[in-house]
């Protein structure tokens, strides 16, 4: 597998900071890196110039980090919550991703890369979670967000195991009728009207 040096422009996430230079793919530089402008190739006359800019590059860093750090200071106050369908033992119907908590935080005015939400995997189940957001590499602040189930369903276990309990202790209107017992005015109703008038 070829591959190429290429001189990060910008910090990549598993790869490496902006300055550095590392070694990819040729692939993933041709088809990722450098149409993005995330890095350049690694030739001796980018190198000088990327050096040239250093000076330039550590305000911008210095900036972006302080930026990030006020950013994170208004995050800290911040709460998301979600309302979803939910099934049995507070399963949901769907999931939470990056994609609907990055729009959240845009709704409350925090236009957030949802690549820099950290989330292992989108989330399935009721409850309180702590999602990390990455403002900075050196700057990550961690969010509460709240998933429960729509108009106040109940969304754990046991809540389920009552509500069909529940539901088994009450028969069922056909079952009512078989034993002989109208289970209301209106199936009374409906089993004389059945009956042949004179």
């Amino acid at each position: 597998m070829a591959t190429t040096n290429v001189l990060l422009r910008e910090d990549v996430d598993k790869l490496g900071v902006r300055g550095e230079i590392v070694k990819v793919k040729a692939g993933y530089a041709r088809n990722y890196l450098l149409p993005r402008k995330l890095a350049v190739q690694a030739t001796a006359g980018n190198v000088k110039q990327i050096e040239a800019e250093r000076g330039a590059l550590l305000k911008k860093e210095a900036k972006e980090r302080s930026t990030a750090e006020g950013q994170a200071a208004l995050m800290k106050a911040l709460k998301l919550s979600f309302e979803r369908k939910v099934g049995e033992h507070g399963m949901l119907y769907g999931s939470v991703t990056t994609m609907q908590i990055a729009e959240a935080l845009k709704e409350k005015g925090y236009e957030i890369d949802r690549r820099r939400i950290i989330l292992s995997e989108p989330i399935k189940e009721t409850g309180d979670y702590t999602v990390a957001v990455r403002l900075h590499r050196e700057v990550t602040v961690e969010v509460p967000v709240t998933v429960s189930g729509e108009s106040g369903a109940q969304t754990n276990a046991h809540a389920g195991a009552d509500t069909a309990s529940a539901e088994a202790a009450e028969p069922t209107a056909t079952e009512a009728t078989a034993s002989g017992e109208a289970s209301s005015p209106e199936v009374a109703a409906e089993t004389s009207s059945d009956t042949p008038q004179s």
